[in-house]
C-alpha cells in the first residue's frame, strides 16, 4: 500500500513548478536547522525563554530517540531503494528511513508551540511541520509510516519536554 501511495505521488503530484518549492521546504528541516534557530531566538528573550527551553529540550529528546536509537534499531531501507520505479529527487540519504527525522524534529518543535503559544503562532508552525513532512514523501525518501512515526515521536518528545520544563520552573 505504501508503495502505491509513493508511486501515485510521483506520477500525479510531482511537477517542474512544484519540485523546487518542495526541495526548498525540505531543506528547512535539514538537521532541524529551522527549529534550532527559532529555539535559539526564543531563548534570547525573557518573555519566550520558557518556550525556548521546551523546544530546545524537545529537539534534544528527538535527536537522541530518533537518530541515536530508533533509526539504528529499526534499520528500515529507504523506499527508493526497494520500490521499483520510485526515484529520489534529492539523491541517496545517509541514514535509515524510519522514522523521518525531518518530521520528528518538526513536530517536536510544533507541538511545544501548540501547547504554549497563541493560535496565530501555532497554526503556521503546524502547517510548516506538515509541509516538511509531506516533502519527504514527495521527494521519495520516506514511506508514509515513516512520516506517521515521526509525527508521533516528535509529539511525544515535545510533551515530555513540556512537562520536564514545567516541573523544573515551578
Amino acid at each position: 500500500m505504501e508503495a502505491n501511495i509513493l508511486l501515485w505521488v510521483q506520477e500525479n503530484m510531482r511537477s517542474d513548478f512544484l519540485t523546487p518549492i518542495v526541495k526548498f521546504i525540505t531543506t528547512l528541516g535539514n538537521a532541524g536547522i529551522l527549529w534550532i534557530i527559532l529555539s535559539a531566538l526564543f531563548l534570547c528573550f525573557k518573555k519566550t525563554r520558557k518556550i525556548g527551553l521546551m523546544t530546545s529540550l524537545a529537539l534534544i529528546f528527538d535527536l537522541l530517540s530518533v537518530n541515536v536509537v530508533i533509526k539504528n534499531l529499526v534499520a528500515r531501507t529507504r523506499p527508493y531503494e526497494v520500490i521499483e520505479g520510485l526515484t529520489s529527487l534529492i539523491g541517496p540519504q545517509s541514514d535509515f528511513s524510519f522514522p523521518s527525522g525531518h518530521t520528528a524534529a518538526s513536530f517536536a518543535f510544533a507541538t511545544v508551540i501548540l501547547l504554549t503559544a497563541p493560535k496565530k503562532y501555532s497554526i503556521p508552525t503546524l502547517v510548516m511541520a506538515f509541509l516538511i513532512a509531506f516533502s519527504r514523501i514527495y521527494l521519495g525518501v520516506h514511506y508514509p509510516t515513516d512520516i506517521l512515526g515521526g509525527i508521533v515521536i516528535g509529539a511525544l518528545c515535545s510533551i515530555a519536554s513540556y512537562f520536564v520544563i514545567k516541573k523544573a520552573t515551578h
